[in-house]
């Protein structure tokens, strides 16, 4: 995912590496490899995109928001943001401009807040680790990148501090064998909705990693189900969005 505010191109949680590449994700019931998909753009593309960033957006590092082709594809000089606990991990993956995101930082004329999440319930949530969203503002504008997490008090507290034009959620309702989701269900998108009605939601990370479950055409009838169609947008691979 690319966000580009004010020409400024931000690359989130990159994993570039080819459809079937790398091994599941174990205890899911499945033994399918991931990605599941190919990019939705072709290698002189992805070269061109990645000369074109001006900043990588790490919100924290399992292998399908920071995978080994990022790491080796990605320029060593690129500025990464990230949170503070993986700053050390990534320079030792050779990048020499990282910088961690306390609680907030000044670039470029955005304002970047890092804000929580929880990445799932009980032990499952602690073994998935630390895991952090991020609201970039601009003038009188925000975007809400919420990241890996489930429906919890810290996406409340941001949409209610921040009351984002746009949040990004990512859905998939991502789960194991044992436990409780690790990622949203279409039942968190309706909660976001409802903590904030004016935000325009758009819902990623679907239909690429094995352990996701939700499909986007269950969110869709989901969503239809409860008339939201209009509130949440739910892009296909490669679609570009302008808000």
């Amino acid at each position: 995912m690319v966000i580009e505010i004010d020409d400024k191109k931000l690359l989130v949680d990159p994993m570039l590496s080819p459809k079937g590449a790398l091994e599941p994700v174990q205890n899911c019931g499945n033994e399918t490899r991931f990605p599941m998909v190919e990019l939705p753009i072709d290698g002189f593309e992805l070269n061109r995109l990645l000369k074109e960033i001006d900043v990588v957006i790490v919100t924290h590092l399992h292998r399908d928001h920071w995978d080994i082709a990022a790491q080796e594809m990605i320029e060593k000089n690129r500025l990464v943001f990230c949170q503070p606990n993986d700053a050390e991990k990534i320079r030792a993956e050779g990048f020499t401009n990282v910088q961690a995101v306390d609680s907030k930082l000044e670039w470029e004329g955005i304002t970047l807040h890092r804000t929580g999440g929880q990445h799932g319930t009980g032990e499952i949530g602690k073994k998935m680790g630390e895991v952090s969203g991020f609201v970039f503002q601009y003038g009188n504008d925000s975007v809400y990148l919420a990241g890996d997490t489930i429906w919890c008090n810290d996406v409340e507290d941001a949409l209610s501090e921040y009351k984002p034009a746009v949040t990004i959620l990512n859905a998939g309702g991502a789960q194991f064998l044992t436990g409780d989701p690790i990622t949203m269900t279409p039942g968190d998108i309706i909660q976001v909705h409802n903590k904030l009605p004016g935000t325009k939601i758009i819902a990623v990370h679907m239909d690429t990693v094995n352990h996701c479950f939700i499909k986007r055409t269950d969110l869709l009838a989901a969503l239809s189900s409860k008339h939201l169609l209009s509130n949440v947008l739910v892009p296909i691979d490669g679609e570009i969005i302008e808000v």
